[in-house]
This record gives C-alpha cells, sequence and structure tokens, in this order.
C-alpha cells in the first residue's frame, strides 16, 4: 500500500499548488489544482490512516473553532482533523469571552491566534455576514502577523458561511471520486441538486451553492431545481455557469425536482431558505427588530408548505439513470416518518443509502486536515512523504 501512497504523494507535488500562510474560504476562488490537491492529500491522508501510518506532524498547536450555528459534523469532523495532524483543539465560546464586552473582531482574532495554527469557523445564518465576518479575522490575523503582534500567521479555513460550504462539498467531491473511481471519471455524470420540503425554517443556501459552484469544475452536468421564489445568489450561480463552459459540463435550472431527476446519475435534494427571507431575516437581525423574527418564520414556514411534494420519493428515483442514482445528503436529512411528518426524502429511499451518506460524511476530517496541512506548509507532498518514510505507527500494530 505504501508504494500506491508514494505515487500519489509524487502526483501531490507535480500539481506545485499550495496556500502557504493563505485561507481556505470559497471553492470558486481557489483555481482547479488547488483543488485537486488538497482533494489528493486528502485521500493521501486516508490512505496513511487505512496504513496504520501516524499522520502527526505538528508536536504543539492549536485548531480554534468558532460555531455561530448548531453542528455535529462538521463540529467534530475539524476535532478530528486537528487531532490527526497533532494539533489540540479548543471551541470558543462568544458568550463567555470578552467579545461580550464589545471586544473586537480585529482584537479577538489575533488573541485567539497566539500559537494557533488554524481557526476554523462556521457562521451561516445571515446573508451578508458569514463570509464578510471570515475575511474580517483573516484580515486581522495578517495585519497582526506582518506587524510581528503574532510569531506565525495561522489559517482561516471554511466551516460554512452565508455563501459556501467548502469542506462539505470538497467532502461530497471526494465522495463521488471514490464512488465512481477518480476525478476524471465524473466527467458527463448528472448531479441533480434539488430543493426539497423540510417542516422547519432558515436553512443556509451554502450547500447548494457550494454544490453547483464545484461539480461544474469538472465536467459534470448540473442542474439546479427549486420553486419559484427560492434562488440562490448570483456569485456562485455565475461562478457555476462559467466552470461549465470552462470545463465542457453543463448547468441548468429547471422549476421541477421530476425533471431534475430524470436521467440523472446522482441526486442531492436538500431544502434550503429563500434568498428574500435570509436578507430579511438578517435586515431584522441588524436593526435589531428580533420580535419580528417569529413572524418571518411563521411567514416563511407557510410558504414551505405549498411544496410538500417537493420529495425524493420511490417513484422519482425510478425516473434516474436505471432507476439507481446515487443519493446524496450533507446531514441531518429531513427523513419522512422518520425525522419528522413530512420531509426532504422518503424513509425507503434514505435507508437505503443510509450508509453511503455516512462514507459521504467520513471523508470530512480528512479534507479539513488536508486544508490545514497545505495553508500550513509549503510543500506539503514533502511533509507526506516524510510521514511514510517513518512509518510510525498510529496504534499498536
Amino acid at each position: 500500500m505504501t508504494t500506491e501512497i508514494r505515487q500519489k504523494i509524487e502526483k501531490l507535488a507535480s500539481l506545485s499548488k499550495t496556500l502557504e500562510n493563505g485561507d481556505f474560504l470559497l471553492t470558486w476562488k481557489n483555481d482547479e489544482p488547488t483543488l485537486r490537491a488538497v482533494l489528493l492529500g486528502a485521500q493521501i491522508l486516508e490512505d496513511l490512516v487505512k496504513a496504520n501510518i501516524s499522520t502527526r506532524v505538528f508536536d504543539t498547536g492549536l485548531g480554534i473553532s468558532i460555531f455561530r450555528d448548531k453542528s455535529t459534523r462538521t463540529r467534530y469532523a475539524f476535532r478530528s482533523g486537528c487531532n490527526l495532524l497533532g494539533l489540540m483543539t479548543e471551541e470558543m465560546d462568544e458568550s463567555t469571552s470578552q467579545i461580550a464586552h464589545g471586544e473586537t473582531v480585529r482584537e479577538t482574532a489575533t488573541m485567539i491566534g497566539f500559537l494557533s495554527e488554524v481557526i476554523g469557523i462556521r457562521d451561516d445564518m445571515f446573508l451578508g455576514e458569514g463570509h464578510a465576518y471570515m475575511k474580517e479575522v483573516s484580515h486581522s490575523l495578517e495585519e497582526s502577523y506582518r506587524e510581528k503582534a503574532l510569531n506565525h500567521r495561522p489559517a482561516v479555513v471554511n466551516l460554512q458561511c452565508d455563501l459556501d460550504h467548502p469542506t462539505q462539498a470538497m467532502a461530497d467531491l471526494a465522495h463521488l471520486a471514490d464512488y465512481y473511481g477518480g476525478l476524471d471519471k465524473l466527467r458527463g455524470k448528472k448531479i441533480a441538486m434539488t430543493w426539497a420540503y423540510s417542516p422547519s425554517y432558515g436553512k443556509p443556501l451554502s450547500v447548494p451553492q457550494g454544490i453547483v459552484g464545484l461539480m461544474t469544475r469538472f465536467g459534470m452536468d448540473v442542474t439546479l431545481a427549486h420553486p419559484e421564489g427560492y434562488d440562490l445568489v448570483d456569485e456562485p450561480l455565475e461562478a457555476a455557469r462559467r466552470f461549465a463552459n470552462e470545463s465542457g459540463g453543463s448547468f441548468k435550472q429547471v422549476g421541477s425536482m421530476k425533471e431534475a431527476f430524470e436521467g440523472a446519475d446522482i441526486v442531492y435534494p436538500k431544502s434550503w431558505a429563500p434568498v428574500a427571507v435570509m436578507n430579511e431575516r438578517t435586515r431584522l437581525l441588524r436593526a435589531r427588530e428580533t420580535a419580528k423574527l417569529g413572524e418571518l418564520e411563521k411567514q416563511a414556514l407557510a410558504n414551505n408548505a405549498k411544496f410538500k411534494s417537493w420529495e425524493c420519493t420511490e417513484d422519482l428515483m425510478k425516473g434516474t439513470k436505471d432507476g439507481k442514482a446515487l443519493y446524496m445528503h450533507c446531514l441531518p436529512a429531513d427523513v419522512t416518518d422518520v425525522s419528522c411528518k413530512e420531509g426532504e426524502v422518503a424513509k425507503s429511499v434514505f435507508e437505503r443509502y443510509r450508509l453511503d451518506t455516512y462514507r459521504e460524511a467520513g471523508h470530512k476530517p480528512f479534507v479539513i486536515a488536508s486544508m490545514i496541512l497545505h495553508t500550513r506548509f509549503g510543500k506539503p507532498w514533502d511533509v507526506l512523504k516524510g510521514l511514510v518514510d517513518a512509518n510510525k505507527s498510529r496504534r499498536p500494530r
């Protein structure tokens, strides 16, 4: 197995891409070689773990996380990815920090940057806020490093913002590459990214935006479907059109789940909130009109209820390629008659692909670890080669 790992490391070196002293914020802002390098790095790390070879590259250091939304998979994937490389982890509780007393972002970023290698942030609930906050943290770290207030410049990794969910989208891409036998095998595959009904309100737009902005990079035929009014923001849609043209793939939008599923190799039914709702929620937050959020939620749920037929059912799955499309979801899915009365996906469909969704999620710690590796080291391939040469066991053989 180590021979195959060394071959992959040589391939990684040939890509010659690094993000040293940088961040990983938006997938569509990174070029294709960088994305391939991060994905290949994740595969190599997975291979090393399977070969029982230690992947610890740090003797000391912290991985700091800031979660402004609930999380299971991404929270523990970040911790696992940091630990995989030898970093300790600490989650910052903003309610118990000096932020509550007016500490600025510039100050907070530097204070948590001492001897930290990476800061992972999830800030996905309010349009116009999350990505902007991550950029401010990034700029603050850059200034403090440049002015020698910090000994080194920690990386910022986007654990989900209002625009993109890059660790999820890259884990999804890793899952597809693994499922079909390589990135190049994805060319010409049709993926249907569709809205689906949920009995909850205000789910972020970042997952579908991340999917359409990433899968079009690799020659896939991407179809986006949603009811009227459930549009995504312009930036990732424009990126998807551009990437589809460059890669020889395609990107189109349709108005029904049935049309999107027709002949699809992969389906990704996932609920999200309308842009108008997310913009209004941000406006109410900024104006401190929190009492009106309840009324907005009531209106949004009533509007969702008009589209209960947008459910991934057995009948719709029959219209996919050979009736056997791969079902994907970022989890947790709203499963009809399991987690809710009516939801995104029928119980029988979800159960058939449940373990596949677990495998899909299982790539995320390695994707995050690879992002850290590429942002912290100028030659990550040499670091990986050193791990293979050392051949130190992760656990007793």
